[in-house]
């Protein structure tokens, strides 16, 4: 068996290491490190979860330990999708590089400018940074990417996903051509493919577990409803979610409840509190201390319930996190995965609980059709909530009109019409219909002048 002792790792890098408590490298860690210290260009596949944060990093320490930043040039770069992924990299950084000395600077949203400006213009060995914010600081003028020596994607699927591809292209191009570049994503989408074709020299490709699947040791499942009324589906799926989480009982000793859009992250969070739970949430329009804030509450186990949008669910490292509720269905079925890699990780189980309803259909198959097999069918707790067997009851139609009269039971039904008058049968007797063979006259009623009942012969002979 691999051990990082193995890896041709600087010494100072397996002190930390050791420090840190790993011993074993994962799979990714094992495939992905000594091509990396070699100086080639690494393209990484593997699920969330499996440790590819330390996959650079710890080459990277180990290749930037001797030499020294200019002012405004960093020597190597790390793009992230989200703010938080960015910080918990550096959190990576400061663990593993604390026996040597290297600088870093963060670059994210939320943060001023102007503290980000000072760490740049002292010179940093390290820059992790969002796209969007890595081009405001160039555009202002205050930093140069010609001496980047490594070059860092991570998470690549999920910048596609966030319309970021543009920016890293842009990126890419003000960085030199000589440099070396770690690539790595849990998903190889066709963009992301021809990104790795353009920019990436001859990589050494590291595949360690079938794309987008998810880890063995997360027990999946999904509890169908269908609403009583459509007016009634948000509320009815608020009161199955707590269902679901008391169903789980003591099991539960923290999740995260994942929404699609930030509005509901925010109704969501308000019912929870309201009903008693310990809940916070975040998403992308928060302010960035208030996300740190909840995210520490909710790693020292003093917050139980994160709810979340999809900025939370790539790449986050939070230990021990017994659930993962999906609230909504993902409406890309690589997110399923993401947003279900939260629970599970390190080898730990995990269970992760989605909620669907009718108009999910087209999602959940599509989920099933990416991770090659279905999701186990969990009873709901509250029962069949599709009402009744004939269906729930028909809601009356807002117009402008009256309503149509309904019939009751209490309304005598109108009598049979007859089938003539007597003054109209006693005409049709005397001339024998209009066309002389008895038929009836149709149409005109009592009030018909009795000349017209009369035959062709009668009026001839009159």
């Amino acid at each position: 068996m691999t051990k990082f002792s193995d890896l041709a790792l600087s010494p100072k890098v397996l002190k930390a290491v050791e420090a840190a408590g790993y011993e074993t490298p994962t799979p990714i860690q094992a495939g992905a490190i000594p091509p990396a210290l070699e100086g080639r260009d690494v393209l990484g596949i593997a699920q969330t979860g499996t440790g590819k944060t330390a996959s650079f990093t710890l080459p990277m320490i180990t290749l930037l330990a001797r030499g020294r930043a200019r002012a405004r040039m960093p020597r190597s770069l790390v793009l992230c999708p989200t703010r938080e992924l960015a910080a918990q990299v550096a959190e990576n950084f400061d663990t593993y590089a604390q026996n040597v000395k290297l600088t870093k600077a963060l670059l994210i949203g939320g943060v001023s400018f102007k503290e980000q400006d000072q760490l740049i213009d002292r010179g940093v060995d390290v820059l992790i940074a969002t796209p969007g914010r890595l081009l405001d600081h160039f555009e202002r003028g205050k930093l140069l990417l010609t001496g980047v020596q490594i070059m860092v994607v991570d998470e690549a699927d999920r910048m596609l996903d966030m319309g970021f591809i543009p920016d890293i292209e842009r990126i890419f191009s003000l960085t030199p051509f000589t440099r070396q570049t770690l690539f790595f994503s849990a998903t190889m989408a066709p963009e992301i493919e021809r990104i790795t074709n353009t920019f990436l020299s001859n990589p050494e490709r590291i595949e360690v577990a079938r794309q987008a699947t998810a880890s063995e040791t997360i027990a999946q499942e999904v509890v169908l409803m269908k609403p009583s009324r459509r007016d009634r589906a948000a509320k009815e799926k608020r009161d199955l979610l707590r269902a679901l989480i008391e169903r789980e009982g003591e099991a539960c000793t923290n999740a995260i409840v994942f929404c699609n859009r930030k509005v509901d992250v925010d109704i969501l969070t308000k019912s929870l509190k309201k009903h008693g739970y310990d809940a916070a949430a975040i998403h992308g329009d928060l302010d960035q201390s208030q996300r740190t804030r909840t995210l520490d509450a909710f790693r020292d186990r003093s917050l139980r319930f994160l709810v979340a949008s999809d900025v939370a669910a790539r790449g986050l490292d939070i230990p021990s996190v017994s659930h993962v509720f999906n609230y909504d269905v993902p409406s890309h079925s690589e997110d399923y995965v993401h947003r279900i890699g939260r629970t599970g990780r390190a080898g730990r189980d995990g269970k992760a609980v989605m909620i669907s309803a009718p108009i999910d259909d087209k999602n959940l198959s599509a989920i099933e059709k990416l991770i090659d097999k279905p999701i186990p069918r969990a009873e709901n707790p509250l029962g069949n909530t599709a009402a009744t067997e004939d269906g729930p009851a028909e809601q009356p139609k807002r117009g402008r009109g009256k309503p149509k009269e309904t019939k009751s039971e209490d309304t005598p039904a109108p009598a049979p019409k007859a089938e003539a008058s007597q003054s109209q049968q006693n005409r049709n007797s005397r001339s024998g219909g209009r066309d002389g063979g008895g038929n009836k006259t149709v149409g005109m009623g009592d009030h018909m002048p009795s000349f017209i009942a009369m035959s062709f012969d009668e009026r001839k002979a009159g």
